[in-house]
């Protein structure tokens, strides 16, 4: 594999970060996103399962249908995952501060790179451990805030959405030949279908207002847009070099959050701020050991 391929994927995979880093700032519009989470997800999965059969359908033609016949074990795994990942990120973001739940996602190159081991026997360096213990005491430290109302409920959906999303990130390099795309596809109605499920057996309203409905849209939009380049570039990069670079969205996010100028003025606690701290700073010792094993692959 050439390293332009490699450096490209790399470049991708940052941007797809990046793109999903407004997710936070887009949840912060929506009118009391905390009283309508299965309402948002329906909506930003079906927004996904949609642009991507749209986006399938102008590459392929009809002939994308196939890609659900060759999906298989990794993909229905990879779609769950998916699904699950959506959802509770979307309990996890409308119940605590953003920087709580971006914070939570600075796990995913630790968790996907144990998982790669276990399922992939991709191999965990002594390097990786090492920043694994470190982000694991940011993570505890940001726990402390969990006495506040909603904090835990919020900082636990923020632990499942990044294991899941990482196990996502595992099944797409566990078979090179699965239909990646249709992997995201299938996590899209997923979640929407959960979500839909919830809503029907608990008599709830499905419609929410236009504002919310607009933008629940929006941010399926965006979650759709950064799946695509993430996942079309999963097979140049290892599981976790991939989680890694993609937390352009955790640094983004908050940053979107607290920006004056967008109007949120969302100021994170000084225990998030350090123990964000100590994740970034776990993330680059990883990064630093790990990039000479990046072309391997």
């Amino acid at each position: 594999m050439s390293k332009s391929k490699v450096s490209s994927a790399m470049f991708f995979v940052l941007l797809a970060g990046l793109i999903w880093s407004f997710g936070p700032f887009i949840v912060r519009n929506i009118n009391n996103a905390e009283l309508i989470p299965w309402q948002y997800s329906l909506i930003r999965g079906s927004a996904i399962f949609l642009i991507l059969n749209i986006y399938l359908f102008l590459n392929e033609g009809i002939k994308f249908t196939n890609n659900y016949k060759e999906i298989g074990f990794p993909g229905l795994i990879g779609g769950a995952c998916l699904g699950v990942a959506n959802i509770t990120f979307v309990f996890s973001i409308t119940t605590t501060t953003a920087a709580v739940t971006l914070m939570m996602l600075g796990a995913m190159p630790f968790i996907a790179a144990l998982l790669a081991y276990i399922f992939l026997k991709e191999k965990i360096s002594k390097s990786t451990l090492i920043a694994m213990i470190i982000a694991a005491a940011g993570i505890i430290l940001i726990s402390f805030e969990s006495k506040e109302t909603g904090t835990l409920f919020g900082l636990i959906n923020g632990l499942i959405s990044s294991s899941a999303f990482a196990g996502f990130t595992v099944s797409l390099r566990w078979r090179k030949k699965v239909p990646k795309l249709t992997t995201v596809s299938l996590g899209g109605i997923i979640a929407a279908s959960a979500s839909l499920l919830v809503l029907l057996f608990y008599d709830s309203n499905i419609l929410i207002s236009l504002k919310n409905t607009s933008l629940s849209a929006l941010h399926g939009f965006l979650v759709c847009s950064a799946l695509i380049l993430y996942s079309s570039n999963a097979k140049y990069l290892p599981a976790a070099d991939l989680t890694l670079l993609s937390l352009t969205e955790v640094l983004g996010g908050i940053f979107w959050v607290w920006l004056p100028l967008l109007g949120i003025n969302e100021i994170p606690s000084a225990n998030t701020i350090i123990g964000g701290i100590i994740i970034i700073i776990s993330i680059v010792f990883y990064g630093y050991n790990a990039r000479r094993y990046r072309f391997r692959y």
